[in-house]
C-alpha cells in the first residue's frame, strides 16, 4: 500500500478544495441545502470516503501533517473569546446557566449510559466512558488526553483507540444530526429571528462594512497577542496540574483584551476579526473530517456500534425535547438545539459551524452564538473533565 503523506501546506490547499467542493455541492445539491449540512461536513466526509476506499483496496493511504488544523482551531477559538462582549452578558446571563447545565447533565448522563452497557457487554465499564462523554462532549483533543490515561493508570488496554474513534463518530453525527432537527423547529413553529427587535447585535460588529485593509492587519495583530499570551495562560494552569484545552488561554485572553478595549471607548476590529475567525472554523472542520479514518469505524466491534446508536438517540430526544423546551421554545432556542447537537457530540466548532449555517438562512441569533461557545468552549471543558475523574476513581 503506497502511504501518501502531505505536509502542513499540502494539507491547507487540500483543505481550502475540500471546502470549496461542499460549498459548491450544497449550492447543486437541494437536499444539503434544505437540511442545513456544513460545507466543510460534505466535502471533508467526501475526502474521507475517498480515503476509504483506497484504504481497503490496497492502494494507498492518504494522511496529512495536521499543524495547520491545531492553528486554526485556536484562532477561531481566539476569535470567539473576542465575540465575549459582557454588555451582552446581561441579555443572556441566566441563560448562560441554564444551557450549562443542561450540558452537565448531557455529560453525565453520556458517561451512564457508556459505562452501563459496556457493563452489560461484559466490558470494563471503565472503557464505556471511551464511548460516552470523553468522545462525545470532549472530541478529539479530550479523548487523546485521557485515553492515555486510562490506559496507563487503570489499566484500560485499547481506551486511546476506543475514544478516537468513537470522537470520530460524534464528529461527523454531530454535524449532520443538528440542522434538520432545528430546521423542523423553525417552519413547524414559524420562527424567526428577533434579533433586530431585541437590539443585541453586536454594535461594532456592524460599524464597518466596506474593507479596509489596515483593519485586517490590526485583527490579525489583536489574534496574534492573544494567542502568544494565551500559551502562558495554558502554562500556568499545567503548572497546577490542570489540563486544559491549548485554545483556551487564547480565548481567555481575547475576552480581557476585548471588554478592556471597551472599557476605554476603544474600538475593535470586529468585523475582520469574525471573518478571520469564520475562515479558520472552515478550514479547521474541513481538516478534521479529512483526517477521518472510517476504516476504524467499520472494524469497530459490536458493542460499541450499539452503544454510540444509543448515544446519538438520546442526543436527538435530549436536545428537542429538554434543551429546545427549557431555552425557550423560540428562534434562539432552535439555534442553540442545532448547536447543542454539534458539541454533545463532536465539538465546539461543528455547533459553531451548524449554527451558522442556520444563521445564514434564517436570520441572526446573536444570544446563542453568545451562550454555545462560552459553555461549548469554556466551561463545559472544565467540568467534563472533572465528572470524568470522579467516574474513573468510582468505577476503579
Amino acid at each position: 500500500m503506497t502511504a501518501i503523506k502531505l505536509d502542513m501546506f499540502q494539507a491547507g490547499a487540500v483543505a481550502a478544495l475540500v471546502y470549496c467542493l461542499g460549498r459548491f455541492l450544497i449550492l447543486k445539491v437541494p437536499v444539503l441545502n434544505k437540511y442545513c449540512i456544513p460545507a466543510p461536513v460534505v466535502g471533508g466526509l467526501i475526502f474521507s470516503i475517498l480515503n476509504l476506499i483506497l484504504h481497503s483496496t490496497g492502494v494507498a493511504e492518504i494522511s496529512f501533517d495536521n499543524t495547520l488544523q491545531t492553528i486554526f482551531m485556536t484562532i477561531f477559538f481566539c476569535t470567539v473569546g473576542f465575540t465575549a462582549c459582557f454588555s451582552l452578558l446581561k441579555k443572556g446571563g441566566f441563560q448562560v446557566l441554564l444551557f450549562l447545565g443542561l450540558a452537565i447533565v448531557m455529560v453525565i448522563s453520556q458517561d451512564l449510559i457508556g459505562s452501563g452497557m459496556a457493563s452489560v457487554f461484559g466490558l470494563d465499564p471503565k472503557l464505556g466512558l471511551c464511548m460516552g462523554s470523553i468522545p462525545l462532549v470532549g472530541g478529539h483533543g479530550t479523548s487523546g488526553a485521557f485515553g492515555p490515561l486510562l490506559e496507563d493508570s487503570f489499566g484500560v488496554t485499547g481506551a486511546t483507540t476506543v475514544a478516537i474513534a468513537a470522537a470520530t463518530y460524534g464528529l461527523v453525527a454531530g454535524g449532520v444530526m443538528g440542522g434538520p432537527f432545528a430546521r423542523r423547529r423553525i417552519i413547524k413553529l414559524q420562527l424567526h429571528s428577533t434579533a433586530k427587535e431585541e437590539h443585541i447585535f453586536d454594535q461594532q460588529a456592524e460599524k464597518a462594512t466596506t474593507i479596509d485593509p489596515q483593519r485586517f492587519v490590526n485583527a490579525a495583530l489583536f489574534i496574534a497577542v492573544a494567542i502568544g499570551v494565551g500559551t502562558l495562560l495554558v502554562a500556568l494552569f499545567k503548572s497546577w496540574n490542570f489540563t486544559v484545552p491549548g485554545y483556551i488561554g487564547a480565548m481567555l485572553i481575547a475576552v480581557v483584551i476585548r471588554n478592556s478595549f471597551d472599557g476605554m471607548k476603544k474600538d475593535v476590529p470586529m468585523p475582520e476579526i469574525d471573518s478571520l475567525g469564520n475562515l479558520s472554523l472552515q478550514l479547521f472542520l474541513a481538516m478534521a473530517l479529512m483526517g477521518l479514518q472510517l476504516w476504524q469505524l467499520a472494524a469497530l466491534a459490536v458493542p460499541m456500534i450499539v452503544i454510540l446508536l444509543v448515544q446519538t438517540v438520546w442526543m436527538a430526544l435530549y436536545a428537542n425535547l429538554a434543551v429546545f423546551n427549557i431555552m425557550g421554545r423560540d428562534y434562539e432556542a432552535a439555534a442553540m438545539t442545532t448547536a447543542f447537537c454539534g458539541f454533545g457530540m463532536g465539538a465546539t466548532p461543528n455547533a459553531m459551524a451548524n449554527m451558522g449555517v442556520l444563521a445564514d438562512k434564517y436570520g441572526p441569533c446573536p444570544r446563542a452564538y453568545f451562550i454555545v461557545p462560552l459553555v461549548g468552549s469554556l466551561f463545559i471543558d472544565m467540568f467534563n473533565s472533572g465528572i470524568l475523574t470522579i467516574f474513573m476513581n468510582v468505577l476503579h
